[in-house]
């Protein structure tokens, strides 16, 4: 038996589709933000997301640095920070965290957050879930082994993440996952100070979450830096933690941008 469907009637089917598949989504969403979890909730192509900037009129951004490495030149940063009466979250490793106990000291007293960049530093996009749950418990434990709090953010290691990472981290684990939307690439070996504050400033807008480095490989990071935080406080830029610029959960979403928007009535 042969069936036949007009044009019409598969428009028509479609849009039906269309309009079930978002009424799914929105049932999701709504039922997340009564139970009040950190749900990650698919965008239309089916893809869960990272936090990588936040929608907003305001002229305020989240300086944030990885810290995977050393501890060269994080006096000086946390120097310029204050200069410039910035404040900042530092993802850190459970590894950094345990080998540089000053470190996180320092970072705390300035009144800094401190958030996750994974125990070991692995490639989590590849690992499985069961192996991302153990990483991710054991730097969480030894960052508040020391910070005395839980941790509330997590950065994956190389920037790299997939659906199975979003729902562990977020759904399974309770960490709201950030990325960056202005790179500094200040691991570069090519990197100068010229290179990095171009990068930032080009890329920055209010709600934008910059990325940099503690003890990049080219001592680039705190001139730029300097540089770069003068400039935006002339433009009235304020520097502020994560949880200054995020917006609420439950009357938020994330577009396929990975922005954090509110949710239109």
């Amino acid at each position: 038996m042969h069936i036949v469907v007009s044009k019409k009637n598969l428009q028509t089917v479609l849009w039906a589709s269309a309009i079930l598949i978002m009424s799914v989504l929105s049932l999701v969403y709504m039922s997340s933000a009564v139970r009040g979890l950190s749900v990650a909730v698919a965008n239309v192509s089916g893809k869960l997301m990272p936090i990588y900037g936040v929608e907003t009129a305001e002229k305020k951004i989240a300086l944030t640095f990885n810290a995977a490495w050393g501890d060269s030149d994080l006096a000086q940063i946390i120097e310029t920070l204050g200069k410039h009466k910035a404040m900042a979250t530092f993802f850190v490793t459970g590894e950094w965290a345990e080998n540089h106990p000053d470190g996180m000291r320092m970072i705390l007293e300035a009144g800094h957050d401190i958030g996750s960049h994974s125990d070991k530093h692995p490639h989590v996009a590849k690992i499985s879930r069961e192996s991302l749950i153990e990483d991710t418990v054991n730097a969480n434990r030894k960052i508040k082994e020391i910070t005395g709090r839980d941790v509330e953010y997590y950065r994956a290691p190389y920037g790299e993440y997939n659906n199975t990472v979003v729902d562990t981290l977020q759904n399974q684990l309770g960490l709201t996952m950030i990325q960056w939307d202005a790179d500094s690439r200040d691991w570069q070996d090519s990197i100068t100070v010229d290179k990095i504050t171009r990068y930032i400033l080009n890329n920055i807008n209010g709600g934008s979450i910059p990325l940099f480095h503690i003890d990049a490989k080219p001592k680039c990071t705190p001139p730029a830096l300097e540089i770069i935080l003068a400039e935006l406080s002339k433009q009235q830029y304020s520097f502020v933690l994560l949880d200054q610029l995020l917006l609420d959960k439950n009357s938020s979403q994330i577009d396929i941008r990975g922005i954090q928007r509110e949710i239109e009535n």
